[in-house]
């Protein structure tokens, strides 16, 4: 079965495209087959490592991309889309062939604020967040499909 590809893309590939690849992966895997990559590739964020072992998805060994590289590549996405803020996505580079672009805003974990706890709290809000955008976009596409009377 043919799987459409995704690449999620954030500034460092560190919490917001881990999570959003693990997610569409996690869950959707027999229809989409997700990467994630970063403008500038840091280290994971370990509070999105701990968010996400609570759901029971290991980022532990995840390593964080650059966009460019993959562009360089030229592997072909069917969808590429940031994560991050929409300054930040304007700086993405169009990859080939016939790629929608979309862009879903949600807050960097990086940005949290307060003690370790406080941290976690509000890595998981963006986690949750994702999860619920995957889970309606993943529909959605699946639904586009369907009417147009291919399979996924």
């Amino acid at each position: 079965m043919h799987k459409i590809k995704v690449l999620f893309v954030c500034i460092h590939n560190s919490a917001r495209s881990q999570m959003a690849e693990a997610w569409l992966n996690h869950l959707y895997g027999e229809h989409f087959a997700a990467s994630s990559a970063g403008l500038e590739p840091g280290t994971l964020n370990p509070f999105a490592v701990r968010a996400m072992q609570e759901v029971g998805i290991d980022l532990s060994a995840a390593q964080t991309k650059s966009v460019f590289d993959l562009y360089r590549s030229g592997q072909i996405f069917s969808y590429v889309v940031t994560v991050c803020d929409q300054e930040a996505a304007e700086r993405c580079p169009i990859f080939p062939g016939v790629t929608q672009r979309l862009h879903w805003s949600f807050p960097d974990p990086a940005a949290a604020t307060g003690g370790d706890a406080e941290k976690l709290e509000q890595t998981r809000a963006v986690r949750d967040a994702i999860r619920t955008q995957i889970d309606a976009w993943a529909a959605a596409v699946q639904q586009e499909k369907l009417l147009a009377g291919s399979t996924l």
